[in-house]
C-alpha cells in the first residue's frame, strides 16, 4: 500500500485515560500511521491535561511526517459521563472533572473540529467498524482495565441511552452486599472483576497469609503490580493468582449472560487491559460461564471473543467517530 501523499485527509484517535494519553493518525480509509504517547498528569488540573492532549495530537502528526492542516477532525474517547453533542465531560471520576468543556477548550488550541465521546463507546465503536468490518448489527463491547465499561450497537449504531450514558455495564450489580466499588454502590462488576479489584483482591489474600510467588518478585506490598505479572504467576503454576483470575473470568461470565438475555446481540466483544494481557487464562472460562448462566435458547449462535486492536482499540474508535461526525 503507498504512503499518504502530503496532501492526504487524516483524522486524529484519542485515548484519554487517567494514567495516559495515546493519540492515533489515521488515513481517511482507518489506516493507522503513527502513535504519540504522553502521561496524563491529571492532578495537574483540567488547562495542563488539555495542554498535554494538545501536545499528543501534534506529536503523533509530526512523527507520522505530516502537517496538522491536513487533519479533518480529531475524536476523543474520554472515561465518565459524557455529552456528545457539546463534547463536554460530565463527570470523570478518575480525572476529577465535573463539566469540563473539553471539545471547546480543545478546539481553540487546535483550531480542528473535535469530537467527544465516552471512552468505551468510542472502543466499541472503533472494534465494530474496523476490526469486524461494521458487519454485526448488534454488538456489545466490554472493556476490562482500570474500571469496567462497555459500548452498545443496537441496529447498526451506537446507542447512547436518554440522556447519553448508556453502556455503564461495570456498574451493573453482580453481588449485593459485595466488595465496596469506586462509584459508591457495593457488588458492581467493575468492584469485581477489574484490575482494580483483582490487585486488591490478591493483595488482600497476602494480608491474610496465603502464599503467592509474587511476593518474592515483587516485594510484601505488591504496589508495583502489573497485569503481565499476573499471567506470569499462574504460568509457574501460582494457586493463588490462578484462584483470583478464575474467579473474576466466571463474574465477567454472568456479567455477560445477563447481557445476553437481555439484548440478544450478535457478538459480545471483551477488551481492555486485563483482557489483554490475560486472554488465555480468561477466555475459556468466561464463555462457559456466560453459556451455562445465559437463559436456554438465548444463546444459539452468538460468538463471545476478545478483541485484537488491543491498547489500539480506543485511538481507532476516535478515529471513526471523527470520520463519522465530520460527514
Amino acid at each position: 500500500m503507498p504512503e499518504p501523499s502530503k496532501s492526504a485527509e487524516l483524522y486524529v484517535g484519542v485515548d484519554l485515560g487517567g494514567t495516559k494519553i495515546l493519540a492515533g493518525v489515521f488515513t481517511s480509509q482507518l489506516k493507522l500511521l503513527q502513535t504519540a504517547k504522553l502521561s496524563t498528569k491529571s492532578d495537574r488540573g483540567f488547562a495542563a491535561v488539555l495542554d498535554r492532549i494538545d501536545r499528543c495530537v501534534r506529536d503523533a502528526v509530526d512523527e507520522a511526517d505530516m502537517s496538522l492542516k491536513q487533519v479533518r477532525a480529531v475524536g476523543i474517547g474520554a472515561p465518565g459521563a459524557v455529552n456528545p453533542e457539546n463534547g463536554e465531560v460530565i463527570f470523570a471520576p478518575n480525572l476529577e472533572w465535573r463539566d469540563a468543556p473539553l471539545k471547546k477548550e480543545l478546539e481553540k488550541r487546535l483550531d480542528i473540529p473535535v469530537f467527544v465521546e465516552n471512552d468505551c463507546n468510542a472502543c466499541t465503536l472503533g472494534v465494530h467498524e474496523v476490526e469486524l468490518k461494521g458487519k454485526p448489527r448488534n454488538l456489545l463491547g466490554i472493556f476490562l482495565g482500570t474500571g469496567i465499561g462497555g459500548g452498545i450497537i443496537l441496529d447498526g449504531e451506537l446507542y447512547r441511552g436518554f440522556n447519553g450514558t448508556a453502556g455503564e455495564i461495570g456498574h451493573m450489580v453482580i453481588q449485593v452486599g459485595g466488595p465496596k466499588c469506586g462509584c459508591g454502590n457495593n457488588g458492581c462488576f467493575e468492584a469485581l472483576a477489574s484490575r482494580t479489584a483483582i490487585f486488591r483482591d490478591i493483595q488482600q489474600r497476602v494480608k491474610d497469609g496465603q502464599k503467592t510467588i509474587l511476593t518474592e518478585w515483587l516485594g510484601g506490598d505488591l504496589s508495583e503490580l502489573r497485569s503481565g505479572d499476573l499471567r506470569k504467576a499462574i504460568r509457574k503454576g501460582d494457586k493463588l493468582v490462578e484462584k483470583v483470575i478464575e474467579e473474576a473470568a466466571e463474574f465477567t461470565g454472568i456479567a455477560v449472560a445477563n447481557l445476553i438475555n437481555i439484548f440478544n446481540p450478535e457478538v459480545i466483544v471483551l477488551g481492555g487491559g486485563v483482557i489483554d494481557a490475560l486472554e488465555d487464562e480468561m477466555m475459556a472460562i468466561v464463555v462457559e460461564t456466560a453459556m451455562d448462566s445465559a437463559m436456554q435458547g438465548t444463546t444459539k449462535g452468538i460468538e463471545i471473543i476478545a478483541s485484537e486492536l488491543g491498547d489500539n482499540a480506543g485511538i481507532t474508535g476516535g478515529a471513526v467517530l471523527a470520520r463519522q461526525r465530520v460527514k
